[in-house]
């Protein structure tokens, strides 16, 4: 069934059928939550926001119109809504992609002072894009670790499909030109543009 049917069959009262529903986007809302909270660490509180957000959209499911978005857009943006709620709580509103970057990994010749230099980067790395605005930081993690596209990330964080491709320009002219200031070196510069982004 697709998600359309699963939801007019809720709606009509099979309510046994959330289950279904809930498994197919357990998974990545549960990362992107957990990716959201590390930098607060508050990574244990995960799976409690997902629960929190799944039945968030089962009491508001009524008022859900395919015309206005995507269940998966909808379902990304109660959770992104969830979780900064709860980081205004705790005082914690700075999000970063702390331990969540992707790290490719050294080739098991290289020397243990190579892969030490290159950790070193890769959290030079991290540093840069924890210090983005919460927007640029959320589009980015939509966009390179969930792989939205922008139209999708436009409806979650409520902007134009323009608006979400200045953002995330902007957020990676920023992580450069913070590199920059680190690493003035060619070699290194293109190195992080191929491990920046899978």
């Amino acid at each position: 069934m697709t998600d359309s049917q699963l939801i007019r069959e809720i709606k009509d009262g099979n309510v046994d059928l959330y289950s279904a529903l809930m498994a197919r986007y357990q998974k990545k809302i549960l990362s992107f939550i957990y990716q959201m909270l590390r930098s607060a660490r508050l990574e244990l509180m995960a799976e409690d926001l997902c629960s929190e957000t799944f039945y968030k959209a089962y009491r508001s499911l009524h008022s859900f119109r395919e015309v206005d978005a995507s269940f998966s857009t909808w379902l990304y943006t109660i959770a992104r809504n969830t979780v900064l709620s709860e980081l205004r709580k705790h005082k914690a509103s700075h999000m970063s992609l702390d331990d969540t970057a992707y790290i490719p990994a050294a080739p098991p010749e290289a020397a243990p002072e190579q892969a030490l230099l290159r950790n070193e980067k890769v959290t030079m790395v991290r540093e840069a894009i924890n210090n983005l605005p919460e927007k640029q930081r959320s589009a980015l993690i939509l966009r390179e670790y969930d792989g939205l596209d922008y139209q999708e990330i436009a409806s979650i964080l409520g902007q134009t499909v323009s608006a979400v491709k200045s953002l995330l320009f902007r957020a990676r002219a920023s992580v450069k030109t913070q590199m920059e200031s680190y690493y003035n070196e060619p070699a290194f510069m293109q190195e992080y543009e191929e491990m920046k982004y899978r």
